[in-house]
């Protein structure tokens, strides 16, 4: 497969980095989208939907706020500010008096709790091991339509922006291997996406294919993910909100609020490449060539989408 990929034009990390994460986005900038608190006050800025942020923890003397925090809510999610790869993310299902219940299952004490709170905020899950903040947000109730083929934890939808185009995605399906994360280095799912009609085509599992999810048994391909264009959109979007030009945006689908930007990443993996069987470079290189930034954001999803309609362009290798 990999041999496959490189013949189509795959994108090494180290071009990556200097043709394009050095090129496109301004090192100012990153702050924008490796704090994810930023992130999401500045998508509520711009009119992109995000999961409602509860409030956030910035020191130890702020966690016995987050009871006042959530005492409305069933459910809830905490996460470190500067985080990443999912890890110091707790989903909490429900919540009575010093006992919290988590998606899995298990039983946190407060203390138990608390003390999670305290290593965030010293640090123990921040890039580079710097004090961090801890948000308090809506827990995404993802679509039921993911049911078949996930395992505990939220699927969400990976989109490559080059430029203001969405030039690849994948969906990411947690697994009981991946811990119930929808990350691919934890051994998650990833199943490339047609952009021309958001339709799964591929799944891969670290580098080896696989036709069905691991722990259901059920297909991955010609899944049909729903709001495919308002995603696309929005994933767009996100390029006049953070003037990053190499971007990774990850949404997910909740039942009853739609897609959501979850975060926004200045530096996005190339494992993408493995679940659509097919290299980035050939895509971004044609975007630099022809495409027009100036376009809107619907503009230039529609001028990809035709991008891919048409079988008979001689740009991209077979």
């Amino acid at each position: 497969m990999l041999t496959a990929i490189g013949r189509a034009g795959v994108l090494g990390i180290n071009r990556r980095n200097g043709d394009f994460v050095m090129r496109y986005n301004k090192r100012s900038l990153y702050p924008l989208v490796d704090d994810k608190l930023i992130t999401k006050k500045l998508a509520q800025e711009n009119g992109i939907p995000v999961p409602q942020l509860f409030g956030s923890l910035d020191t130890p003397r702020d966690i016995p706020s987050l009871n006042d925090l959530v005492a409305q809510q069933q459910s809830f999610v905490v996460k470190p500010s500067h985080g990443s790869g999912g890890d110091g993310i707790v989903v909490i299902d429900s919540h009575r008096g010093r006992r919290f219940w988590t998606c899995g299952g298990s039983v946190l004490l407060w203390e138990e709790l608390a003390h999670h709170l305290e290593n965030t905020l010293g640090g123990q899950y921040s890039l580079g091991g710097h004090p961090d903040r801890v948000m308090v947000e809506y827990r995404v109730k993802f679509d039921p339509m993911f049911n078949p083929v996930s395992y505990l934890g939220v699927p969400d939808i990976r989109i490559i922006v080059f430029l203001g185009f969405p030039v690849m995605a994948m969906l990411r399906l947690p697994t009981r291997r991946s811990g119930g994360k929808a990350n691919l280095h934890q051994g998650a799912v990833g199943a490339g996406i047609d952009i021309a009609y958001g339709k799964t085509v591929h799944g891969v599992i670290g580098n080896n294919s696989t036709d069905e999810h691991p722990d259901t048994g059920t297909a991955i391909g010609g899944l049909e993910v729903p709001y495919w264009q308002q995603m696309l959109s929005i994933a767009a979007r996100c390029y006049e909100m953070t003037g990053l030009g190499y971007l990774g945006v990850d949404l997910v689908l909740d039942e009853h609020l739609g897609p959501l930007m979850l975060e926004l990443n200045a530096r996005p993996g190339l494992n993408i490449q493995i679940a659509n069987a097919a290299g980035l470079l050939p895509w971004l290189e044609y975007v630099q060539q022809h495409a027009e930034p100036a376009l809107l954001p619907e503009d230039r999803v529609a001028w990809i989408q035709s991008l891919v309609n048409d079988r008979t362009a001689g740009w991209q290798s077979a």
